[in-house]
């Protein structure tokens, strides 16, 4: 991926099938949402480099992805971790040609492929935030999802304060292994979930799992080795493989907020089963995980 360094600014040239509006509806869809920011236009993202917190401030123009620094400009070395963030997060090194092919000859994909082109699958880089924002959605509706997401950043993370805006960053697995059920409890996480995240934290600081080792692993693989882990069902594993790993092949197919665009997007009285999805998913292989994002999204009409 091209980039140029500014004294003030990095200047990242994104792949041609990259949309930056599309991207900031997705990421807007939460008022409770508090680790990124979206004000006049401009995306506040506060990330940890080397051990320092650098706010970012993004904004496309003309096609480009210029990202400024408010605060202290970073030296080189960060700048590069800087701009690997942001290509990861938005998917910047996939190749979206197969799946438009696809999708341009698929009946239900075809009209939210081109109302979204250039919809990007917005991930987290981060394998402990992806693993533990999953464990926090099971099973309860996205609102309430969010509002736990929020007393735990605000609680264990770390914050930076810039102009009158606050911005954090996502508690570290280090942090969270030092923390006891009962104050989870005391966010309104049930015994359970305070459990998986705190055992998640734990085994991530053993160095049992990182996703350095996790990375290299073939689909099946990686898959078997998510679902060891205690907390992660089917469900929690593919989100967590096309939202951390870019599987594009994930499908997360007993996702509440896929039926309910199925059900939408098809006008049906009743969500899909899971043997109906299969079917209507036939011509999706490789690509179930855009598939799925962008129906998604068009829950955010």
């Amino acid at each position: 991926m091209k980039w140029v360094n500014h004294e003030s600014h990095v200047e990242i040239y994104p792949p041609k099938e990259f949309k930056f509006t599309e991207c900031l509806v997705f990421l807007g869809r939460s008022q409770e949402e508090v680790l990124h920011r979206i004000k006049d236009h401009y995306l506040y993202k506060l990330l940890l480099i080397q051990e320092e917190m650098i706010l970012v401030k993004i904004l496309e123009a003309e096609g480009i992805i210029k990202v400024e620094f408010p605060i202290v400009a970073p030296n080189n070395s960060k700048r590069i971790q800087v701009v690997n963030y942001i290509e990861e997060w938005f998917d910047f090194h996939s190749d979206l040609e197969g799946f438009y092919q696809m999708a341009n000859e698929d009946q239900l994909l075809k009209r939210m492929a081109e109302k979204y082109y250039g919809l990007r699958m917005v991930g987290i880089p981060d394998l402990f935030e992806a693993l533990t924002w999953a464990i926090m959605g099971q099973q309860i509706n996205l609102p309430f999802a969010y509002l736990l997401k929020k007393r735990f950043v605000e609680s264990y993370g770390n914050s930076l304060t810039f102009e009158g805006e606050t911005y954090w960053i996502y508690p570290t697995y280090k942090e969270i292994a030092k923390v006891r059920v009962e104050d989870l409890r005391n966010l309104q996480f049930t015994t359970r979930k305070a459990e998986y995240i705190i055992g998640i934290a734990k085994i991530m600081v053993s160095g049992e799992i990182t996703k350095e080792k996790l990375k290299h692993l073939e689909y099946h693989e990686l898959h078997n080795q998510l679902m060891k882990i205690r907390g992660v069902g089917a469900w929690t594993a593919a989100y967590v493989m096309m939202k951390c790993f870019h599987q594009h092949s994930s499908f997360p197919i007993a996702d509440v907020g896929l039926h309910n665009a199925l059900k939408l997007q098809l006008g049906l009285e009743n969500k899909p089963r899971i043997h109906e999805i299969k079917v209507m998913a036939t011509n999706w292989e490789g690509w179930q995980s855009y598939a799925t994002f962008y129906l998604w999204r068009s829950l955010y009409d």
